[in-house]
């Protein structure tokens, strides 16, 4: 009778130590987070471009891709310039003004062709309308040292001179503009209205090749 009495106690501790630890081992598990929860990341909002004329970064559909074209070959990388916009005169239902490049950093550079130039729009910065054509000869390479200036003009075609139907016109908020032979961008403000179709009849956009001076 002891010994069948002794055989219930054993069995009884027993099933109280298994029990502490399934339920040890359950708290474990319920202390994991669910699966994949902590590699989700939060989209970020990328803020909009501020309202003075001066070179910034453009917002993402803006920006160019890849690394710089410049680096390491002795031309000016967007990092070392500052972009403004100089005023101009109107020929012939066309507004030319200069694009104007200093730079900002500690060694000279190279501008050697024309810059990249087209109508961005939205917050997103979406090209509006074709690109800038391209104008003229494309001059000879020009050498900036620290501070000194450089000039590409650009005409801008009054798209009020255009078929609606035809312009497609659109809110313009700036200019993303590629130094040559880069693939960073620079942004400036300059809030107008384009024409969205890159169709249309001539050009709404036209640049020179850069020259030395502010051209203004």
């Amino acid at each position: 009778m002891a010994r069948q009495r002794f055989s219930q106690i054993g069995l009884a501790v027993t099933g109280m130590v298994l029990g502490a630890a399934v339920a040890a081992c359950g708290g474990g598990n319920n202390a994991q987070p669910a699966p994949g929860s902590a590699a989700v990341s939060t989209p970020q909002t990328e803020p909009a471009p501020s309202s003075s004329a001066v070179s910034q970064a453009v917002p993402p559909a803006a920006a160019g891709s890849g690394a710089s074209g410049a680096a390491g070959s002795g031309l000016c990388r967007s990092s070392d310039l500052r972009l403004s916009l100089g005023r101009g005169d109107a020929a012939a239902g066309t507004v030319y003004r200069p694009l104007e490049f200093t730079n900002i950093s500690d060694h000279p550079c190279v501008l050697d062709g024309f810059p990249g130039v087209s109508y961005v729009g939205g917050p997103d910065g979406h090209q509006v309308g074709a690109p800038a054509n391209r104008e003229g000869d494309k001059g000879t390479s020009i050498t900036l040292g620290k501070g000194e200036v450089a000039s590409a003009m650009v005409g801008f075609a009054n798209v009020n001179n255009y078929d609606p139907v035809t312009c497609q016109p659109q809110p313009v908020r700036g200019l993303r503009v590629y130094p040559p032979q880069e693939t960073a961008s620079l942004y400036i403000d300059m809030p107008t209205t384009g024409c969205g179709n890159d169709k249309i009849p001539g050009d709404q956009l036209k640049v020179k090749a850069i020259q030395k001076g502010t051209g203004s």
